[in-house]
């Protein structure tokens, strides 16, 4: 999969009515390794599995490569262009991408938010203002697994020659994802209740909590535009230090500062907590490491949560 991190010069949406309206209406072939389709994909949470499902089938790039902030990253004229020569775009939508619905309302591509197809049942609130939901839904493995199959549904329709290939590929690879789950699930249970409380910069680890039957606290609510006030700081400073949390944790794509602030507070307090590593929230690890693949990235914060939170090296398979 190529990362496609553009530049950051910004366009207006009189450029992008300009752009779109270029668009090619030529009659598609049909769908082979030969002439695969051209899937644009926002986050590597998405684009990157659909790779391993695709296969030859398709060719994917993704907008925001590692360490990218989806919350507040603007797009570029670059960006415009890269998803106009899409034949289908997929984005999480929950208002992840919330500074490129204006793109995705004006181009003249199919795009499709693969989150938007879960049922609203199963999604969970923002506790802090109502009537908006938590868009990092990839932290259920079992959710995903529905917000997957609606790409994949999507590329069958655009390729019915090849719908049982990708079926059957979609299918290997879900039985991935049930291992996944098997054993993110089972490590955690290797927990004492007590000790499962994962304290993180901003609250995207709610759906994993809520899978792995963990308590999670996030400094900045689920949008990484919200600030971290000092009462917030404060708050998590007293309960981690009633609560006698050993570690908290960063994240690849925000700010550490808030979570250094706590730390030291903590410290104040007489509670010595520790950094219990970098984790992966809105965006994947480099391309070429396992890092860099969803399950990679979902079993890395699985060890590194648990070695932490454990104070152990032991080996969690």
């Amino acid at each position: 999969m190529i990362f496609k991190i553009v530049g950051t010069g910004l366009i207006s949406i009189s450029a992008i009515t300009a752009l779109v309206a270029c668009g090619n209406n030529e009659e598609e072939a049909v769908v082979s390794e030969e002439n695969p389709i051209q899937v644009v994909a926002t986050i590597a949470q998405i684009g990157e599995p659909l790779e391993e499902i695709g296969g030859d089938l398709v060719e994917v790039e993704t907008v925001m490569g590692p360490g990218v902030d989806p919350h507040v990253y603007e797009p570029s004229q670059s960006d415009i262009q890269l998803l106009q020569n899409a034949d289908v775009i997929f984005y999480n939508g929950l208002h992840l991408e919330a500074q490129m619905s204006d793109v995705f309302n004006n181009i003249d591509v199919n795009a499709i938010a693969v989150g938007e197809s879960i049922s609203t049942g199963d999604l969970l609130e923002d506790e802090e203002e109502a009537g908006m939901d938590d868009p990092h839904i990839w932290f259920d493995v079992r959710l995903w697994q529905q917000a997957l199959d609606t790409a994949v549904e999507q590329l069958k329709e655009m390729a019915p020659n090849q719908a049982d290939l990708l079926e059957e590929n979609k299918q290997a690879y879900f039985e991935e994802l049930e291992e996944l789950y098997t054993y993110s699930t089972e490590t955690f249970s290797k927990i004492p209740s007590e000790q499962r409380i994962l304290v993180t910069a901003h609250d995207a680890f709610q759906y994993f909590g809520q899978m792995n039957d963990i308590e999670v606290i996030g400094l900045q609510g689920l949008s990484t535009e919200a600030e971290v006030g000092i009462s917030d700081i404060q708050s998590t400073i007293e309960t981690i230090v009633d609560k006698e949390v050993s570690a908290v944790f960063i994240e690849s794509s925000v700010n550490d500062s808030s979570i250094q602030a706590v730390i030291e507070g903590a410290a104040g307090s007489g509670l010595e907590v520790e950094l219990g590593g970098t984790l992966y929230s809105d965006a994947m690890g480099d391309e070429g490491t396992e890092e860099g693949t969803y399950i990679g990235m979902y079993r890395y914060n699985v060890d590194t949560i648990y070695h932490a939170l454990t104070d152990s090296e032991e080996d969690t398979q």
